[in-house]
């Protein structure tokens, strides 16, 4: 299975040193969104703001980027 490693880039790059063996790149993608709408969560909690340019990187083993989860594309904001 292969390894896939989520970079969170936001105020303070955080490198994903250890990564997740997962199927494929969609459960990726799936694993990748729900991270990113815990960090969501929790930073509306506790800052009352999200920055919606924030952004979860998705590497492969050869350190390749498959693709990004931008916040602003995964929530809905309402007026």
């Amino acid at each position: 299975m292969p390894r896939f490693y989520f970079h969170l880039i936001n105020d303070i790059d955080v490198p994903d040193e250890e990564g997740v063996e997962l199927p494929d790149l969609n459960a990726a993608r799936a694993t990748a969104t729900a991270q990113a709408l815990g960090m969501i969560g929790e930073v509306v909690k506790t800052d009352a703001r999200i920055a919606l340019d924030h952004r979860i990187e998705i590497e492969d083993e050869d350190h390749g980027v498959l693709d990004s989860v931008i916040f602003r594309n995964i929530i809905k904001v309402e007026d």
